[in-house]
């Protein structure tokens, strides 16, 4: 899999170098490359607690993007999933310990805990107050002994960073710090594992399956399960949670493993918020991730008001999305205007049926549209036709079948409310400048050529540039001589455009000519297919 990397041997070191050239002087690394990655406030003056954590690289922003006023002193880094050795970890606890000490927070891992262990007894040894506390948050293995840490390591990182900014000593932080992870919990779920930089991906979770309870690292999870959709993945992490989450107030804080898109991300948040598990919520944002794990998780805390306190006070991080709490969706009412006004019913069995046979037409049509789109823009024209037919169908009964001029509007305001895209717009303005047209007097294919007028003067598309235009411009010509002839002039349009090699308008303008030869412009093939229909009902 390509990857936006240099080598495998120097991508966490230029990541780091990465991160401190962009951070405006806020961060200072220690000298020691490549074996010791230390990342540390520029602006330490050693008079506070010091916090320090750590780990492998790979789960980004964490830990790095973390350190600064607020959280965390320093950030020792391993390479990608490795533990940082002792030296690094030592380097970094002389870097920042003063006399009010360290706290080491350390995930519940072998190599973490040898590691940053060892090194705090060296630096007792050389005379500096240190303490090491252990995140062991992730409840997917009910029965392991030694659960592991995860994302829930950033409550604590930001509870302890509050109290130890405002001054508390070092026995007040490192209590604070145990208490938070006594009672923190998480779980993650993900649709694929992860891609380690020089290394083949394991493909082990199959189609149709998500994985419960995987690791930061990639390591399996509890248990494979059928995967339906986002609320289902949410309450299945939801019920987990809830059988260890006691009563009481609590913040949930939703975390990208990786390459799970904003889009999926809100889609999720919404599923938790409608669960009633949490009143306040931290992200959705990638916290603590797994390189590019397809994945979230999910990490609760029952909070006390100090603690609360505590995770609202504000930081300058970017990585740290901040606490909100969880309220009912707010909706105001549309702009005077833009209210759709509702057309008098009125009904036409005929009209009905051939728009209800029409509307199936292109909702079967969606995967051959679909895969005829993706030659030559983003494969979604079946989609988008299919989810405007699905509403119109169910808004028929509300729909003045019986009168043309009311009707041909209509459609446009309906369709231009469940089209998404531009052929929504698009329409939209066809069958309101048709219906214009007949309310004046026109017959049925005079209003519709007007209509085709206003879109070609509107959107600026002509015959010949490949769009639906090339298959509606003939049709619509031949229609006077009736619908047999339209049928077969919107064949014939859609079918040249399979040799217009350039499109000079739409979504398939920005594509190579070598992907839209010998392919019909789908707009076009979905104009011939309704005409061809159209045909077909006036025959039967």
């Amino acid at each position: 899999m390509a990857q936006f990397i240099n080598t495998k041997e120097t991508l966490v070191t230029e990541a780091i170098d990465g991160l401190l050239a962009s951070s405006g002087g806020a961060l200072n690394r220690l000298d020691g490359y490549p074996h010791i990655k230390v990342v540390y406030r520029s602006d330490w003056d050693k008079s506070k607690v010091a916090l320090v954590s750590g780990g492998g690289s790979g789960h980004e922003p964490a830990h790095a993007g973390f350190v600064g006023a607020g959280m965390l002193t320093a950030a020792v880094c391993g390479e990608v999933f490795a533990s940082p050795s002792v030296e690094a970890v030592l380097a970094g606890i002389l870097a920042v310990t003063g006399e009010a000490g360290c706290l080491l927070i350390v995930k519940n891992y072998t190599g973490d805990r040898l590691n940053f262990g060892l090194a705090a007894e060296r630096a007792r040894a050389l005379g500096r107050k240190v303490e090491m506390v252990v995140v062991d948050d992730d409840i997917a293995l009910p029965d392991l002994p030694q659960p592991r840490g995860v994302a829930g390591t950033l409550f604590v990182h930001k509870i302890a960073g509050a109290l130890a900014e405002d001054g508390a000593d070092l026995d007040t932080v490192t209590k604070a710090a145990k208490s938070v992870i006594d009672k923190v919990v998480s779980i993650g779920m993900s649709l694929d594992t992860c891609t380690v930089p020089g290394s083949p991906k394991e493909n082990r979770i199959a189609p149709g399956k998500a994985e419960l309870g995987l690791g930061i690292h990639g390591e399996p999870g509890v248990e494979q399960v059928e995967f339906a959709n986002a609320v289902t993945a949410m309450s299945t992490v939801v019920e987990k949670l809830k059988q260890r989450v006691g009563a009481g107030e609590c913040v949930a804080l939703v975390n990208n493993l990786g390459s799970t898109t904003p889009l999926e991300m809100s889609v999720l948040t919404h599923a938790l918020s409608e669960t009633g598990l949490t009143s306040h919520v931290i992200g959705p944002a990638p916290m603590m991730t797994s390189l590019d794990m397809h994945g979230f998780s999910v990490s609760v805390l029952p909070v006390s008001e100090g603690e609360l306190s505590a995770l609202e006070a504000q930081v300058g991080l970017v990585a740290w999305p901040g606490v909100n709490s969880i309220g009912p969706v707010q909706v105001a009412p549309l702009p005077d205007g833009l209210t759709p006004i509702d057309p008098i019913p009125s009904n036409n069995p005929a009209t009905k049926e051939t728009i209800t046979r029409l509307s199936e037409l292109l909702i079967n049509a969606e995967k051959d549209l679909n895969e005829l789109d993706a030659k030559s823009g983003d494969g979604d024209t079946g989609s988008t036709l299919a989810t405007a037919a699905r509403a119109l169908q169910g808004s028929l009964d509300r729909m003045p079948l019986a009168d043309l001029t009311q009707l041909f509007p209509a459609l446009g305001n309906e369709l231009s409310q469940t089209m998404g895209g531009s052929s929504g717009v698009i329409l939209a303005i066809f069958f309101n400048a048709s219906g214009d047209a007949c309310a004046s007097g026109a017959s049925i294919p005079k209003s519709l050529v007007e209509g085709l007028n206003r879109v070609s003067q509107v959107g600026g598309a002509k015959v010949g540039d490949r769009t639906m235009i090339d298959a509606l411009a003939p049709a619509l010509d031949a229609l006077p001589l009736g619908l047999a002839q339209a049928a077969r002039a919107a064949r014939e349009g859609a079918d040249s455009t399979a040799n217009i090699h350039r499109a000079k308008a739409g979504r398939a303008a920005y594509v190579p000519e070598e992907n839209l030869m010998g392919n019909n412009d789908p707009g076009a093939e979905a104009v011939a297919l309704l005409f061809e229909g159209l045909a077909q009902e006036i025959k039967g």
